[in-house]
């Protein structure tokens, strides 16, 4: 039996949907994520629970390809999902792709 999930490619809307370094929850099934449109046009989502006190990365701020938890200031990469020393943790990343206009996310 084979218990691997298959990737699902889900649409999200459009880029103008997402404010430049403003974050944004999207909820798909179970998976709560926040999505940025970072300064230099990239698109990234992680998981939106920061690993020390669950905090929504969503409502964070951005600074280059970083978020801050908005709870303790947690520094964390938003291409990696690693938190930056002296800190320690990891965020879920999904991968975001622009067809067009149109964002989409695999989960």
């Amino acid at each position: 039996m084979n218990t691997t999930k298959e990737a699902k490619k889900v649409n999200i809307g459009k880029v103008t949907d997402y404010p430049v370094k403003v974050g944004k929850e999207v909820i798909i099934g179970e998976h709560h994520i926040a999505i940025f449109r970072l300064s230099n046009g990239k698109m990234r989502a992680v998981e939106n629970r920061c690993p020390h006190k669950n905090g929504p990365l969503s409502q964070g701020i951005v600074s280059g390809e970083h978020v801050f938890c908005p709870l303790h200031d947690w520094k964390i990469d938003l291409d990696s999902g690693e938190v930056q020393k002296p800190d320690d943790g990891c965020v879920k990343t999904y991968q975001v792709t622009v067809e067009a206009e149109d964002v989409f996310i695999t989960i």
